[in-house]
């Protein structure tokens, strides 16, 4: 079968990967000039399982006043952005704050997450590919006793979900992140998730392209996509600035856009863009560089070793699709990395990053089939895209394939906001 993958970021060349595999003909169009070039591009290099967790947790509405009451703020949110989709995307996430939809929520990502790193792994040990990558756990690291008071709920969830981890005390998270030794002081200790790596999401997706490529799959690039056309309950085919593209099956991967694609066709997708921030910055002193990744849970901010740099990730900006680079942001990520690994990287000569990452209210990306009998979703990861792109795209592939799939569907398509 013909089938068409709209999106050349991970989740799309993943999915034409396990599409190829399963034997289909796959074309992917994608408005850049190549793969990876949007949210793919510059994240936080995390490939992190057992950090699966929702935005939408017990507590998190008052957090989220305090935090934007910080100087370093981890959320901001944009005024002038506060329209009626945004409202109610917020409000949506909201009625997720509490701990029976946040214990089902982050189960449903665990379940996606893990299979994924499996997949990973398969993959890696199929075709051996390399993209700057480390298998060596992420630290999250606690500031203050409220923190480590309350991880207590994440760690039960991961006891039940079977997802190993480790509490640490400020010596344990130097023997894993030597170069905190010299900031210890500023930790009161830290919880580590040891089947978590770390990796270049861009080279990743560039090399598989290069892999899907030999096994037949097409990319037209530079290629805007106009709409989605229906007819029977089907899609018949896709507008696009080449002209209409058609195919049997047809697989939305179009990240934080998926919604307005959607909206055309009549159906309601609760993706929203969350714009996120990232340093990149060439390491000078590797004695005081980070081994793998740390999560800095008072600001939200991730420092991750890719190689010869540091790629610093995080903070949440509600700012609609506005991917502006402010320097009120940039210090704010400056700062962790300075503050927990400093001298380690050449600030002044680092590139300074902005993405929007498609988060749903639940957290749960949206996987699998339609109301349309030939339209299929693989989208809304939020932050996580990289880290569940694998198991999403091959979850999808079967789905499309009409195969059993690896894990178990339930809570993840689209069906669960009717």
């Amino acid at each position: 079968m013909a089938v068409l993958v709209m999106g050349a970021g991970v989740v799309g060349v993943t999915s034409a990967w396990y599409l190829a595999k399963a034997g289909h003909e796959v074309t992917v169009i994608d408005r850049q000039v190549d793969v990876a070039l949007e949210t793919s591009y510059a994240n936080a290099g995390q490939i992190s399982p057992g950090y699966s967790t929702p935005w939408a947790a017990p507590g998190v509405p008052l957090k989220a006043v305090k935090w934007m009451m910080q100087d370093l703020a981890p959320l901001m949110i944009s005024g002038k952005e506060l329209d009626l989709q945004t409202l109610g995307w917020m409000g949506k996430m909201l009625s997720n704050c509490n701990e029976a939809a946040y214990r089902v929520n982050k189960a449903r990502m665990l379940r996606v997450a893990e299979y994924s790193r499996d997949c990973l792994k398969a993959l890696r040990s199929e075709i051996g590919i390399e993209y700057d990558n480390r298998a060596r756990g992420l630290t999250q690291l606690f500031r203050s006793e409220k923190q480590i008071e309350a991880v207590q709920q994440d760690m039960a969830v991961l006891e039940e979900c079977g997802v190993p981890f480790e509490a640490l005390n400020v010596d344990q998270i130097v023997e894993y992140e030597p170069a905190l030794g010299y900031v210890k002081d500023k930790l009161v200790g830290g919880l580590r998730l040891p089947g978590d790596e770390t990796g270049d999401c861009f080279l990743f997706t560039n090399r598989l392209a290069n892999e899907c490529k030999k096994l037949g799959v097409k990319f037209v690039m530079k290629t805007d996509i106009l709409g989605l056309n229906t007819e029977a309950g089907r899609i018949t085919s896709v507008s696009t600035s080449r002209g209409k593209m058609t195919a049997d099956h047809y697989l939305l991967a179009l990240g934080s856009y998926s919604r307005q694609m959607l909206a055309g066709i009549g159906i309601q997708a609760p993706v929203y863009p969350i714009k996120g921030y990232s340093l990149t910055l060439p390491i000078t002193d590797a004695e005081h560089a980070p081994v793998s990744t740390v999560m800095d849970e008072t600001y939200k901010v991730a420092v991750t070793r890719l190689g010869d740099r540091i790629r610093v990730g995080g903070t949440a900006e509600i700012a609609s699709y506005n991917k502006e680079l402010t320097e009120k942001r940039r210090r704010n990520i400056e700062f962790v990395v300075s503050d927990l690994f400093p001298g380690a990287g050449d600030l002044e000569h680092a590139e300074f990053w902005a993405g929007l990452r498609p988060m749903t209210p639940d957290g749960t990306p949206i996987l699998g089939e339609t109301a349309l009998s030939n339209l299929f979703l693989n989208t809304g990861h939020g932050t996580l895209g990289w880290t569940m792109s694998l198991g999403s795209a091959k979850f999808v592939a079967d789905v499309i394939s009409q195969r059993q799939t690896d894990i178990d569907p339930e809570g993840l398509s689209i069906r669960r906001y009717a």
